[in-house]
């Protein structure tokens, strides 16, 4: 494919100011096929390098490849996003950290998929940074993995593609995927004045959530109208927390819902305890009042693959969702823990319905598929059947 690259210069009215932002993308472009759907496979956790000096390790990482080929072979997308903690970090040397993307892309490359990550908690240790981590993912021309906003707290991985029509003479950007960085982990070669690693706040932060709004402002009046979106990060906001605390209907919200109380983005722990101080509260807000904004996907909590419609004000928040569904993959990896089959969440968009609904599902690894639904309208009153959840 050829690669293309966009410089757009746009101004963003904020306020009383217009301030210049600059958008600039080298980039295989992405499209909808020609039968006008687009399909994206979701990787969550798949943990490569765990246990690296252990003969189990090196076999898990085979097994999880097995995974990836099989879905990737049973499904055929047009991307795949790897959601976060695609290495256990705190497992690997200083010296080969990073070289576990080789293992992890090869099924992608050996079928020229394109792929774009977020990067999780686990992937940013003492030993591997997420700097690294980008800088080896775009060795591959496949890579669409970026770092568009720069900042001491604002992590690595924020960025957005751009997916257009299936007309290949048409230049209507149809569709927008956002990847967020949620950080978390520890800082990568640096120790307190105690010589204790650094903890990094495990949300994304509030420069990110500023950029985002502004960046979307921006397309937005490039192309004078709401442009639908999709949304991908590692840990999950509040809100779902807030949602599973009310009740995960096995039949509204079909999925596992074993991570009961989930981990989520925003808490803070001291001496071992954990509270949540609404570190992520900025980021919520941004994405409740986004425009054509119709999902975001997570992960982090290895034992949950459901989604909710976030359209209304849950308890102990002060932010009303505006439609947006919430989900979450299905753990893909050997690596990290449960040992729940594992899977890959599949994202289906058609054009004709593009912005009032998206068809997802989660694929395991025995070809199976699990938790079909479909995100719109009526996502949360409509009856689906429950999830047999099983393990491997």
């Amino acid at each position: 494919m050829k690669r293309e690259q966009i410089l757009w210069l746009l101004t963003v009215s904020t306020g009383a100011s217009a301030v210049p932002v600059v958008i600039m993308q080298e980039f295989l472009p992405l499209r909808f096929s020609g039968n006008g759907t687009f399909q994206i496979a979701v990787f969550e956790d798949l943990h490569y390098g765990e246990a690296e000096d252990l003969d189990w390790g090196p076999a898990a990482d085979v097994k999880s490849t097995r995974v990836m080929n099989t879905i990737l072979d049973a499904e055929l997308p047009n991307l795949v996003v790897l959601n976060g903690d695609l290495i256990t970090g705190e497992n690997t040397f200083l010296e080969n950290s990073t070289h576990y993307v080789d293992e992890i892309v090869a099924p992608l490359v050996r079928r020229g998929i394109p792929w774009a990550s977020t990067y999780g908690n686990h992937d940013i240790e003492y030993n591997l940074s997420t700097q690294a981590l980008l800088k080896r993912e775009n060795r591959y021309p496949l890579s669409l993995t970026r770092s568009m906003i720069q900042g001491p707290n604002a992590g690595v991985s924020n960025y957005y593609l751009p997916v257009y029509s299936s007309d290949l003479t048409n230049p209507t950007l149809r569709l927008l995927l956002w990847f967020f960085d949620s950080r978390g982990g520890k800082a990568f070669q640096e120790l307190d004045e105690n010589g204790n690693e650094v903890f990094v706040p495990g949300n994304v932060d509030d420069s990110v959530a500023q950029w985002f709004t502004s960046t979307n402002a921006a397309l937005q009046q490039r192309y004078n109208r709401t442009i639908p979106s999709l949304a991908f990060v590692h840990i999950p906001v509040h809100a779902s927390f807030s949602f599973q605390q009310e009740g995960v209907d096995a039949h509204k919200e079909p999925g596992i819902n074993d991570d009961n109380p989930m981990a989520h983005q925003g808490i803070t722990c001291v001496d071992n305890v954990c509270t949540y101080t609404g570190q992520d509260i900025p980021f919520m807000s941004a994405l409740a009042n986004t425009p054509g904004m119709m999902a975001m996907f997570s992960g982090h909590d290895h034992g949950n693959d459901w989604c909710f419609r976030w359209d209304s004000r849950l308890p102990d928040m002060n932010i009303t969702g505006n439609g947006m569904a919430l989900c979450f993959g299905r753990h893909s990896g050997y690596g990290g823990y449960g040992s729940w089959t594992r899977g890959s969440r599949q994202i289906f968009l058609d054009e004709s319905t593009l912005g009032k609904s998206v068809e997802t599902w989660i694929r395991l690894e025995d070809e199976s598929i699990s938790g079909a639904v479909i995100l719109n309208s009526t996502y949360g009153l409509d009856d689906y059947p429950a999830v047999n959840k099983t393990f491997t």
